[in-house]
């Protein structure tokens, strides 16, 4: 490997295409922010955006700007506006809820599915290392159709890829992943994992919090079921902006998602006693929707349309590379264990190392300015948004890291103190 330097780095950022989009974000003085994919950087435009819907759409509008601020159908102009980047087509995404429940009503309804054409698969398949929401949701829906007499499913868990071949059994109903690992930055192929549970009888159901807006995903070319995500990593939408998710137009029609609230109606003001649901994609949404937040997450997806996913995967593997190759450089020899694929053809965009003492390693690292987080078991997480993020900004991560690393100032009383969040 040929020795980097920071003129390197600085050329790489000169070279750069999507460079202006940086002046798109807040991003604070002395901050290198590699936490995006917890939680994007703030688009400079939400701030007057939410002004706008605070003072005049709510503020003199009122009630009237259902109608005359486009409020009613803002959920379904934004999954118009994000399936551009996931590989979704007209009216296929909705933008609404949190990803737990999306992934509740999809989960409910790919089960509803298969119990119509075969009833007796009864398994669900996981990672047992998917992110805990997915396994939790999973759990309560299997509870709850027990409670009540309903079929007895089972959640099976694999430990990783190498084990999927032999988990899809004839009585698996469904298969769902997370594309990008939240904990390695492992990514599937897609195409080839439904392909694969398609043949031997199963939905499948992608979880894209770690890739939509980070790397190029493309639901109707790899012929998947259903998929939700969030808003708030790559896409820049606000802390807790509400989710999404999309289900392929040959299932639309088919049947009815179990949280039948009135604006998945087909005429919600009607206010008919009986349930109707809408026709398409409206019919996955439940009750009124959270529009100031819903307002942000415009902001975040504007700051996509002057650039395409594959420029900005391209960047992506850039950064992810010059990290490793710089932390390989410069901090041989500390107890750093790699847990991210070097293979780009399977990694995400976020690079993680464990640490045996991770967490402090990364209480230091905030204090001296640069963001990233942790996540358990002993993993440092480091995630690259190409919007925002330099490569100048990733040698002075590495340089800062490996000062903590030499004079172990991370062995202080305050980095070991652990918050409600870490």
């Amino acid at each position: 490997m040929t020795h980097l330097t920071l003129a390197d780095c600085r050329a790489m950022d000169a070279r750069d295409p999507l460079a202006p989009l940086r002046d798109q974000f807040t991003l604070p003085a002395g901050v290198i922010y590699l936490d995006g994919n917890s939680l994007g950087a703030m688009p400079k435009a939400a701030l007057a955006r939410a002004q706008e819907v605070i003072t005049q759409e709510w503020g003199t509008g009122l009630i009237r700007s259902w109608n005359t601020a486009g409020w009613f159908e803002l959920s379904r102009r934004l999954g118009n506006q994000l399936a551009r980047l996931i590989g979704a087509g007209e009216d296929e995404v909705i933008v609404t809820d949190t990803t737990s429940t999306n992934l509740f009503k999809v989960l409910a309804a790919a089960l509803r599915q298969q119990q119509g054409v075969a009833p007796q698969r009864r398994v669900i398949v996981s990672e047992r290392n998917n992110f805990p929401t997915d396994l939790y949701m999973t759990q309560g829906l299997i509870e709850l159709l027990q409670s009540f007499g309903g079929a007895r499913y089972e959640l099976k868990l694999i430990d990783g890829p190498q084990d999927l071949a032999a988990a899809l059994t004839p009585d698996v109903a469904v298969l769902l992943l997370t594309h990008v690992n939240y904990q390695t930055g492992f990514m599937y192929d897609m195409a080839e994992v439904t392909a694969q549970a398609h043949a031997q009888g199963a939905v499948t159901i992608w979880d894209l919090c770690h890739s939509a807006g980070a790397v190029p995903v493309d639901l109707n070319g790899a012929g998947a079921d259903y998929a939700v995500g969030c808003t708030y990593k790559y896409l820049n939408g606000g802390p807790g902006s509400p989710a999404f998710l999309w289900v392929h137009a040959r299932h639309q029609e088919g049947f009815t998602q179990p949280l039948s609230g009135w604006w998945g109606h087909a005429r919600p003001f009607a206010m008919e006693p009986g349930y109707d649901p809408h026709a398409g994609i409206k019919r996955y949404l439940c009750g009124t929707q959270p529009i100031a937040s819903l307002a942000m997450v415009e902001c975040g997806l504007d700051t996509f349309a002057v650039t395409d996913m594959q420029a900005v995967r391209a960047k992506s593997l850039q950064l992810t590379t010059l990290f490793m190759d710089l932390v390989a450089q410069e901090c041989a020899g500390f107890p750093l264990r790699l847990n991210t694929p070097v293979d780009t053809r399977h990694r995400g965009s976020q690079v993680g190392y464990e640490h045996p003492q991770g967490f402090a390693v990364v209480q230091a690292l905030i204090a001296r300015g640069v963001i990233p987080d942790y996540r358990e078991p002993r993993i440092m997480r480091f995630g690259f948004t190409p919007l925002y993020i330099r490569f100048e900004d990733v040698w002075n991560a590495v340089a800062i890291l490996k000062d903590i690393l030499l004079t172990k100032s991370w062995d202080q009383p305050q980095f070991h103190q652990r918050g409600a969040v870490t």
